[in-house]
């Protein structure tokens, strides 16, 4: 079993004309396409890109529209670790805010080369108050499966 602590990946983005939805804010979907990958780059530095799949996200909540000409940050960790599953938390602020606009959760499973899911001998240990309140949501949701 490999230990390992929480640890932030951050991904900025430039909203674009071609991010847009018809209200002209950040379309949901490609919102949904970035959360995924920062889920996605978090996991990656535990296990082997080509052996993760996504299989949930668990709630993307958005707070406010993000517009063409804006940045966002979307942060991601891995915060809980089953026996073939791994959960990221990912937020999202705008430009140089604090305020988090969107937050959720992606569930990713360690596959073998037939797509069978398959151990990953990880071990994910929280510290900080935070992340241990994460971990203790991440844990929640995974029994709802």
């Amino acid at each position: 079993m490999t230990n390992h602590s929480i640890k932030n990946f951050t991904t900025h983005r430039l909203i674009k004309g071609e991010d847009l939805n018809h209200h002209g804010t950040l379309y949901a979907g490609r919102s949904a396409e970035w959360f995924i990958e920062s889920g996605f780059i978090a996991v990656s530095k535990l296990i082997n890109p080509k052996n993760l799949i996504c299989v949930k996200i668990h709630g993307m909540a958005f707070s406010e529209p993000a517009r063409s000409g804006e940045t966002v940050c979307y942060t991601s960790k891995v915060v809980f670790a089953g026996n073939t599953s791994l959960l990221t938390y990912v937020y999202v602020t705008k430009g140089n805010s604090k305020k988090v606009v969107v937050d959720g959760f992606v569930t990713f499973v360690n596959v073998d080369e037939k797509t069978r899911p398959t151990p990953h001998n990880i071990n994910i240990t929280a510290v900080h108050p935070k992340d241990i309140q994460l971990q203790e949501e991440a844990k929640k949701l995974r029994k709802k499966n």
